[in-house]
């Protein structure tokens, strides 16, 4: 299998550009300044990855989305101590 060298700006700079190589099976070793960092490659769906399983669709919530300050800010109550956990039913 033979594995292209990019460099790392270069795959900043071209992201959806590799992106969609990688879907197509292709294989890419980063290089920063001349030195490798690391590689990108198509993930096995049957291998060693697994199958990818949807855990929450914040869109389910919003159709917009949820800011990422708000999950965040939901999980820490979730860790504050004393907290009172409400079951619903």
């Amino acid at each position: 299998m033979k594995t292209n060298i990019i460099g790392l700006k270069e795959l900043r700079e071209n992201m959806e550009t590799y992106i969609s190589q990688v879907k197509k099976g292709k294989s890419f070793t980063v290089v920063r300044r001349s030195s490798p960092v690391f590689r990108v490659t198509p993930v096995d769906e049957w291998g060693d990855e697994g199958v990818w399983e949807t855990v929450v669709d914040f869109r389910d919530i919003d159709p917009r989305g949820v800011p990422a300050a708000d999950v965040l800010k939901a999980l820490r109550r979730l860790h504050e101590p004393n907290r009172k956990v409400s079951r619903r039913a």
